[in-house]
């Protein structure tokens, strides 16, 4: 671990086991549940990472060169595809995904699509950062998904437009290559490059259905929007916050308690089991970077029979060495046990600035809360320490 401004050396590539492969297509849908032969690897190496192309975090699918069948948006879709086999529309069979038109070959006596042909689309991912794995879902693309895939990526500043995105002057680096893919299956590849990227760009060859793309990875940004911004929150997705470890995950995960805007249902916060016993419940953060903190929402928004009773803050600064994990890693109050109101955003300013590199939440008994936010600034070694695991 390192000690010098935040405990995230430069990533390094995680040893992933191999994973699952699935080829060919599924056969077709005969009634009932359509997920029941729905082919998936479970327990994937990077699936408790977040999702850095999810729409709810700004990504976005810029360009596609066809989308007859399907519109491309779906793709980013953060719910699991779906399927009604009497849905059609005036060119076909509707479908929950991004789904491209046959390709033919030149002429009658080469009627088949050549081996390089493809289809592709240009994604921007919502929160830039370290890509450690990705899954092309084909659910409900049976015998009309691709044969195969493969997955680019780069690191542009701004905001560039597929014009600018698609020049010669763009560098890209293959992510994923050219490997076989199988019909409605979650079709999953570990990423060994340790370089921060913005944008990705998938290849289906020739053509056909892709129903998701996620995009599993380490939040990484912008170390220079982040400094002249002076104070931020700390622990949000977008700026590079990470929920480490928590007590419970049983109705929904802490990660939503960091996501963008507020929470709209009460399954877009985090929520525990009902506590029969005398303990608590928690959630541990990893910040931006090492920080002076200066004040914290909990909001409870969308919670009112089963918020939190009440919640304490504690912080530490992991450059001295200390295991956040550890049994004696010496926490410090920084908020003291308050009672929360249900579906209320209640604000803290901290009775002393600490300086932290993570923060946990304490609830007691159990309950719900839909978002934290700590806002701080990042300290001189922690902003040296961001620039430096960005490669800057």
């Amino acid at each position: 671990m390192s000690t010098s401004g935040i405990p995230r050396p430069r990533p390094t590539v995680p040893p992933f086991p191999p994973l699952p492969s699935f080829t060919g297509g599924a056969g077709p849908y005969t009634g009932g549940d359509p997920y029941a032969d729905y082919r998936a690897a479970l327990d994937l190496p990077f699936a408790h990472l977040p999702d850095l192309a999810d729409r709810r975090a700004g990504g976005t699918v810029l360009a596609a060169n066809d989308d007859f069948f399907a519109d491309r948006e779906n793709l980013l879709d953060p719910r699991p595809a779906r399927f009604d086999p009497d849905r059609f529309g005036p060119k076909g069979k509707v479908m929950d995904g991004w789904e491209t038109r046959r390709r033919r070959g030149p002429a009658a006596d080469s009627p088949h699509p050549a081996d390089d042909d493809h289809d592709w689309a240009l994604v921007r991912l919502g929160v830039p950062g370290v890509i450690r794995g990705v899954v092309v879902d084909t659910a409900h693309f049976r015998g009309n998904h691709p044969d195969s895939i493969s997955i680019e990526a780069t690191c542009a500043p701004g905001t560039p437009g597929p014009g600018e995105l698609l020049s010669d002057a763009v560098q890209w680096t293959l992510l994923v290559p050219r490997s076989p893919v199988g019909g409605h299956a979650a079709n999953a590849f570990a990423v060994h490059d340790d370089r921060r990227h913005t944008h990705l760009r998938l290849r289906q060859y020739p053509d056909g259905g892709i129903a998701r793309l996620r995009v599993h990875g380490e939040p990484l940004p912008d170390a220079g929007w982040l400094t002249a911004l002076g104070t931020f929150d700390l622990a949000a997705l977008e700026n590079g916050g990470r929920v480490e470890d928590a007590s419970d995950l049983f109705f929904s995960p802490p990660l939503n308690s960091i996501r963008p805007g507020r929470s709209r249902r009460m399954d877009e916060g985090w929520e525990t089991r009902r506590r029969r016993d005398k303990g608590h419940d928690w959630v541990r953060y990893r910040l931006t970077g090492q920080a002076v903190l200066r004040a914290v929402e909990i909001d409870t928004g969308c919670y009112r029979g089963n918020a939190a009773g009440w919640a304490s803050l504690s912080v530490l600064d992991a450059t001295t060495g200390a295991d956040p994990a550890g049994p004696a890693a010496g926490w410090t109050e920084a908020l003291p046990r308050t009672p929360l109101q249900p579906d209320t955003v209640h604000r803290f300013v901290l009775p002393a600035t600490p300086t932290a590199t993570h923060v946990r939440i304490d609830i007691h008994p159990d309950g719900g809360i839909a978002r934290l936010r700590v806002h701080g600034s990042l300290t001189e070694e922690g902003e040296r320490a961001l620039r430096a695991a960005a490669g800057d």
